[in-house]
């Protein structure tokens, strides 16, 4: 995600880090070719006159301008709701944190927990649990996370698992019900982590949900095809009434159009590693920053920070 000050001025024509420029750089660069071309040639194909009026342009134009509005307010509703389930996401583990490490008193406090109180290990599967469901949304591997965050038992259990994101949460809940039974632990309190345990679920689902239900296909379509047609055509349409200046005015308008369009491919799936994607390794660095400092650790791993104003 491109985190910087809002460019004024000049500034704003030159910032290519984070632009969708480009992702469409080829797309503009065809459009005004075949401009120039038709500016050059004053609309005719060999002997034919290629004769067409702006009136079908802003029609098509307009229709096509509601069409890109709408298709990129769906492709935002599906980020910003990603971010709401990952903010959900660190919410949650904050919270369990907290009740296992105030409400959850086995023995005599000790700061920091010890890798051997059942504490410990609630939070560490939390924490792995962040990291596991980045990698699943990322498709990469999350074993070496694991094995940095998780005791040898917790990660043979993770590598047999289907899921690895539902095992870490089910494991959290078996030792809280061993608890339970062993009357170490009251039951409306474990009702409250249990509760905390079923909204990270929740989120994971919601997530899920986003990335294995994309726009449909024919709706991407539908817009790519309309978009090329009408910036193709566009020079015909304008040469008799704008002459020279016509790979100009297609150059604008092909890169609103263009430009458009590949924003919207990009944000409707968040979880990816583009430019514009959500950074979801400084968020899961952060869970982990916060809940190891729950446990009373103080060697704490360093924020990400922003590397050319894009966080990962």
């Amino acid at each position: 995600m491109i985190v910087r000050d809002r460019p004024h001025g000049a500034q704003l024509f030159f910032i290519v880090r984070g632009s969708v420029l480009p992702h469409v750089a080829w797309e503009l660069i065809t459009c005004i070719a075949v401009a120039v071309l038709v500016t050059l040639t004053h609309g005719f194909v060999y002997q034919f006159k290629v004769t067409l009026t702006t009136v079908p342009f802003s029609l098509i134009g307009l229709a096509l301008a509601i069409f890109l509005g709408f298709r990129n307010s769906t492709a935002y509703d599906r980020y910003w709701e990603a971010r709401k389930l990952w903010a959900e996401v660190e919410s949650r583990s904050r919270t369990f944190a907290r009740q296992v490490q105030t409400m959850l008193l086995l023995d005599a406090p000790a700061s920091p927990t010890p890798p051997q109180d059942p504490r410990h290990g609630l939070v560490m599967r939390t924490i792995a649990f962040a990291s596991a469901l980045r990698h699943q949304l990322r498709g990469s591997d999350p074993m070496p996370d694991m094995r940095r965050l998780l005791a040898e038992a917790d990660v043979a259990g993770f590598g047999t698992a289907r899921t690895g994101t539902d095992y870490l949460l089910r494991r959290n809940g078996e030792v809280l019900g061993d608890l339970l039974r062993a009357r170490k632990v009251d039951a409306p309190l474990a009702l409250d982590l249990d509760q905390t345990l079923t909204a990270l679920t929740s989120a994971a689902a919601g997530c899920e949900r986003i990335q294995n239900t994309p726009v449909p296909f024919p709706y991407t379509l539908l817009l790519h095809r309309t978009a090329w047609l009408y910036c193709f055509l566009l020079p015909f349409g304008l040469v008799d009434t704008v002459g020279f200046m016509t790979p100009f005015v297609v150059a604008i308008v092909a890169y609103t159009f263009f430009g458009l369009d590949a924003l919207g491919d990009e944000i409707e799936e968040p979880f990816g590693l583009a430019a514009n994607h959500l950074p979801l390794d400084t968020v899961c660095q952060n869970i982990e920053i916060q809940l190891r400092e729950a446990l009373g650790e103080t060697d704490l791993p360093a924020a990400l920070q922003p590397v050319e104003y894009r966080l990962t």
